[in-house]
């Protein structure tokens, strides 16, 4: 590994880690996140009242006015109405100047609304600093992105070019109005040249987890839509909270990349918050469990297919992460390019950067193997089933280690043609190979696949196709595997986007439904109400949306087909709730709350789980709960993982705090079939 001799000097991160050491490990002194803003005058106030007001009403009279294509691009304008009008609404605005900063911000949405009325947007096909947005699928909120297009960019030109996705590092003080600002004045860290670099929101401040997992990959596919992408030259890259999360993209969605450049961050969570934050971290079994969510170095053999370039500084206590994840590699036979800054702390060595620069490049430059001749892929959760053209579709059991060989081997009569082998090697109940138009490498005439290794297991499977794309399901049955007509099989069964735990119900489309009855007894009823409005409250201060908020009554089919319905309230109190009660794995009555074998006092217990909903079982229902970390979890990010499993009994004597909406009693996991499991676990 080369090393740099000339002098070292710490570039100051723009958006170091905030969470700092033992005085954030007291969950009864919570500091608020964001926290509270600067008072601003009361004619500046006003006037950008007046302004939001204004801008408001344009946007509402375009979005009847305009034609579909440029209504399509509301959101561009949306986003800058968006992050003014959260900044003054809530007391957002951190510092004087960014008064001025809503101003400004407010004037290019009147500038954009002005070209939009006159059937133009010149943004869309500008070069240098673009600011645009989308509208999530999660909530319906617009979200923003920044985006950097390279001057040899030209519209409509069949030239492709390569992009890098830049994860932005922690800021407790990064909402709307100041990414915005920032990607409207700042290229970022790294620019290369000819390609577009994607500055993702990620929703703010959780480690690109969650919402904003799914933020970064709508932004992404909203540039692809909209700009020349080649998707095999997408560069995945971040530093410090971003390095975090450029890890877990990494190893996640190992074949979306042709490369990863992690730097500082965190890669997993129980030694990073003793090594970093010097706290005591004791989880308990069910939170044990669900650190495989994001612990990366429990997928680190998944880099086998996705070429790294780690750097640290030598100085940064954040070296750990890269540390750690070289040390999971090693058990998987793989060895990280790890660089590190001499002299270094929480910032790049400016001549690694170059040497960052020229690895990256070069990777880039070959650009990702869409088909490679040898996957090597393992989960723990079917939330991450997929890498190239291997898709693992059921587990044995959730939360621990899967893992699978799948090679294109030649034939004996060396065509250039392929066999299919996939071996199962743990954990494993059904799996999918798929190749797009063109890519199958298979002889056409012949469909099948070889489980394990010898010819005689081979399994005739759907046919290949005339444009040489190829589909092809299986599934183990009664200890022996079969091909299949679809993944799931059509039986209730644990399945990608339908595994739990609880918090993934908030990574996809998701509605509350507010009860409007009255509530079996009035100490669970104002648990459920305060819990709704702080689930609301706390939605739009971490993950930067307004959640859809409904009457029971007031739900319709079309709701029960769009969206995961999050149901507050009990049976009695719930009319949707009460409607699907007999068909939940609990029982509730205004005398208990039955769990399996289980029985507790419905006076002061709640249950609380995530299951799929009887009336579209393609889709979840989840009772009495928001995303499962608190205040305490947020300041830190790698304490933001899931809380609670698939379902819990909370008894509310305790009151809500700042690490638990009530005293857990029970907890557990279904099994694979959506059951309760014998011991809960």
């Amino acid at each position: 590994m080369k090393r740099w001799v000339i002098a070292a000097f710490v570039l100051a991160c723009a958006a170091a880690l905030h969470a700092d050491g033992p005085g954030d490990n007291v969950p009864e002194k919570v500091r608020p996140i964001p926290p509270a803003g600067v008072e601003s005058g009361a004619d500046d106030r006003k006037a950008l009242q007046q302004g939001l007001a204004d801008l408001g009403d344009e946007i509402e009279a375009l979005r009847k006015s305009l034609k579909p294509a440029l209504r399509a691009l509301l959101p561009d304008v949306e986003v800058y109405h968006k992050a003014v009008r959260y900044a003054v609404a809530y007391n957002e605005m951190f510092a004087v100047r960014e008064v001025g900063v809503a101003r400004a911000l407010l004037d290019t949405g009147r500038e954009r609304v002005k070209l939009l009325r006159a059937g133009k947007a010149p943004w869309t096909t500008a070069t240098g600093l673009v600011v645009r947005g989308f509208v999530s699928r999660i909530d319906g909120s617009v979200q923003p992105y920044g985006l950097v297009v390279p001057a040899s960019y030209r519209p409509g030109s069949p030239h492709r070019h390569r992009l890098d996705v830049w994860l932005h590092g922690r800021g407790e003080k990064k909402t709307e109005l100041n990414f915005i600002d920032e990607r409207q004045r700042s290229a970022g860290e790294f620019a290369p040249a000819h390609a577009f670099v994607l500055h993702p929101f990620g929703r703010y401040c959780n480690a690109f987890k969650f919402a904003g997992e799914i933020d970064v990959m709508e932004a992404l596919a909203h540039v692809q839509k909209h700009y020349a992408i080649d998707e095999d030259r997408v560069v995945m890259r971040g530093f410090s909270m971003g390095g975090a999360g450029c890890w877990q993209f990494a190893v996640h969605y190992p074949g979306k990349w042709c490369a990863a450049a992690p730097g500082a961050g965190f890669s997993e969570t129980a030694d990073f918050l003793k090594v970093f934050q010097k706290e005591d971290y004791r989880p308990t079994w069910y939170e044990r469990k669900l650190l495989h969510l994001y612990d990366c170095t429990d997928y680190a053999g998944n880099l086998f297919n996705c070429p790294v370039v780690a750097y640290s500084g030598a100085d940064d206590p954040q070296k750990q992460a890269a540390d750690r994840m070289a040390g999971a590699m090693k058990k998987d036979g793989l060895t990280l390019v790890h660089l590190i800054g001499p002299k270094t702390g929480h910032g790049y060595h400016p001549e690694a950067k170059k040497e960052i620069d020229r690895r990256i490049d070069r990777i880039a430059a070959r650009g990702r193997v869409s088909v490679p001749q040898v996957v090597r892929f393992k989960t723990w959760t079917l939330r991450y089933n997929r890498a190239h053209w291997l898709t693992i579709d059921g587990l044995e059991k959730h939360w621990e280690e899967a893992s699978v060989l799948a090679r294109l081997v030649p034939t004996s009569r060396g065509s250039g043609t392929k066999n299919v082998v996939v071996s199962p090697q743990k954990n494993v109940t059904a799996f999918t190979v798929s190749f797009g138009p063109g890519e199958c490498p298979v002889e056409i005439t012949k469909a099948s696949v070889m489980i394990g290794l010898g010819p005689d297991e081979a399994i005739e499977a759907a046919p290949i196709l005339s444009d040489r794309s190829w589909t092809a399901h299986f599934r183990k049955e009664a200890g022996k595997w079969k091909a299949v007509k679809s993944a799931d099989g059509g039986a209730l069964r644990k399945s990608h986007g339908l595994q739990g735990p609880i918090d993934d119900a908030f990574m996809g489309s998701f509605l509350i439904v507010r009860p409007t009855g009255k509530p079996l007894n009035d100490k669970v009823g104002a648990w459920t109400k305060g819990e709704m409005n702080r689930a609301i409250d706390h939605w739009r201060k971490q993950f930067r949306g307004d959640a859809r908020v409904k009457d029971d009554s007031a739900v319709t089919p079309a709701d029960v087909a769009a969206h995961n319905l999050i149901l507050w309230g009990d049976p009695s109190s719930n009319k949707v709730l009460g409607k699907i009660a007999g068909k939940l794995p609990v029982g509730w009555d205004a005398k208990s709350v039955r769990l399996g074998e289980e029985t507790f006092d419905a006076a002061h217990h709640v249950p609380v789980l995530i299951y799929p909903n009887p009336l579209n079982p393609k889709r979840y229902v989840v009772l009495n709960s928001g995303f499962t970390y608190r205040d305490y979890d947020y300041l830190n990010n790698a304490r933001q993982v899931p809380k609670l499993p698939d379902y819990a009994v909370l008894d509310v004597r305790t009151p809500p705090s700042s690490q638990w909406a009530g005293k857990v009693v029970a907890a557990g996991f279904f099994d694979e079939t959506w059951k309760l499991s014998p011991a809960g676990k």
